[in-house]
């Protein structure tokens, strides 16, 4: 039987502490996107980093700053720990079941704006450290924190930041954000995330507002809009803006392996498989998923696949009752999904092509953010380093995934600093990220906490 590490017990016995430091964190409202409480956040996890011994200060940026800390271990080998402070806006506050910023704990979870995207991570990471700081009074490894405050508007300033700093941020290995528990209760590792072009297109017709009755003779710039979209993607999910799919790189057979090796046992039957995925997407109000894809086909898609997304759009009277008009100005937001070896800014340039090409040269394009797609291949040693440490944890062997749906500002940390990056966390597969009642299960964020004491002792061995 393998002997308990000490720091395993402390973690069980100080994780009321652990909690109520997290909850505090919540609590502390930072929402970049409107610049409410950012430095005080910034702040809360300076304060919290010295109180566990570790250097900490704040660094200024163009825009919101950034958290840094480190600690020198018995090894110049060092892991840089990547995280961020600010949360999305929390509205709809109606549909919350309690205040977003109380960090309410009921049936086991603890809700609140942030918890989970990322405020839970990042405490969890320095709790981690902080213990092995306590019980050992020297890490095996160096230890970096980046903490910054502006990934929930595109990092504006990260890439720069980056850069300026490559020196104080060199490290070996990187751990970014988040991760998540699988409904099977296995842990979700991933290796890097989809990049992304988010834009703006806007439409103008009149001068202001006509009335309805125009519509005879004023052109509609919401009508514009919509055959815009209509030009961009069809109803079979392609998209159609010539070379968008060019330059993707394709799936290697070792990473397909993985998909697979995440599948149920149960999936690889093609009826369990169908049904399987009918009914999970019936749990969101659906009869199947698009095109009704489901088992391996599914996973394929949802990773190695781009997006062309209509986040929102707007035009016209949306109030109650009616208002019978023709409206000046039509916006519609869309982000871009983007897998390997595509380049946002190559994708807006065809995009503009695509756009003028097929008569919507009026259609004014606005870029709000890109990202770059990232990989870390599965072959590097880190990867087999973090499985084993997450197999020691949570006793079931990882869900290990090449990449992720989602979008994030890695992609300076490769150019600039050359780092491998892998992903874990304390979410799980309904945190509800973004979303009203975001949540942590409480008994994932103690493992969260024990899986970086275990992640650095694998580290120190490669």
């Amino acid at each position: 039987m393998d002997k308990v590490k000490p720091e395993m017990t402390y973690i069980d016995k100080n994780f009321h502490r652990f909690v109520t430091e997290l909850q505090e964190a919540v609590r502390r409202p930072s929402i970049a996107a409107q610049n409410i409480g950012m430095e005080e956040a910034a702040l809360y996890f300076k304060n919290l980093m010295e109180a566990y011994g570790i250097n900490a200060k704040i660094i200024p940026t163009k825009g919101y700053p950034c958290v840094y800390g480190e600690i020198k271990g018995k090894s110049d080998k060092t892991v840089l720990f990547y995280n961020h402070y600010d949360v999305q806006p929390p509205e709809p506050l109606e549909e919350w079941e309690s205040d977003p910023f109380s960090a309410s704990i009921r049936d086991g979870k603890i809700y609140g704006r942030g918890v989970s995207d990322n405020k839970g991570n990042a405490c969890a990471r320095i709790q981690g450290i902080g213990t092995m700081l306590k019980l050992r009074e020297e890490l095996p490894v160096t230890v970096k924190f980046l903490i910054e405050g502006e990934e929930e508007i595109g990092s504006p300033n990260l890439s720069d930041f980056v850069r300026e700093n490559a020196d104080l941020l060199r490290a070996d290995y990187g751990v970014w954000e988040s991760g998540y528990m699988n409904p099977d209760g296995r842990p979700g590792i991933y290796l890097g995330v989809k990049g992304m072009l988010y834009v703006e297109l806007f439409a103008k017709g009149a001068s202001k507002d006509m009335h309805s009755g125009s519509a005879t003779t004023i052109p509609n710039p919401a009508w514009h809009l919509v055959w815009a979209l209509a030009s961009i993607k069809n109803k079979e999910e392609q998209i159609l803006i010539p070379g968008f799919y060019d330059d993707i790189l394709p799936p290697t057979e070792k990473e397909l392996e993985m998909l697979k090796d995440a599948m149920h046992e149960e999936e690889l039957s093609e009826e369990k498989a169908r049904e399987i995925a009918r009914k999970n997407a019936q749990s969101l109000g659906l009869n199947n998923y698009l095109l009704d894809l489901y088992g391996l086909e599914l996973r394929k898609r949802s990773l190695f696949s781009p997006t062309a997304n209509i986040c929102g759009f707007k035009s016209g009277y949306l109030g109650e009752g009616q208002k019978t008009v023709l409206p000046s100005t039509a916006l519609v937001k869309m982000d871009f999904r983007l897998v390997p070896n595509q380049d946002p800014y190559d994708i807006l340039e065809k995009l503009n092509t695509h756009l003028k090409q097929e008569g919507f040269d009026d259609v004014e394009v606005r870029v709000i953010s890109l990202d770059y797609p990232v990989k870390t291949p599965a072959e590097l040693p880190i990867v087999d380093a973090t499985k084993e440490a997450a197999l020691s944890v949570y006793k079931k062997p990882p869900v290990v995934s090449p990449t992720q749906g989602g979008s994030g500002p890695m992609y300076p940390f490769k150019k600039y600093l050359d780092l491998p990056m892998v992903s874990f966390g304390v979410g799980y597969w309904n945190s509800s990220n973004h979303a009203p009642n975001e949540n942590i299960r409480l008994v994932d964020y103690k493992s969260g906490i024990k899986m970086v004491v275990e992640f650095i002792d694998k580290v120190a061995e490669l």
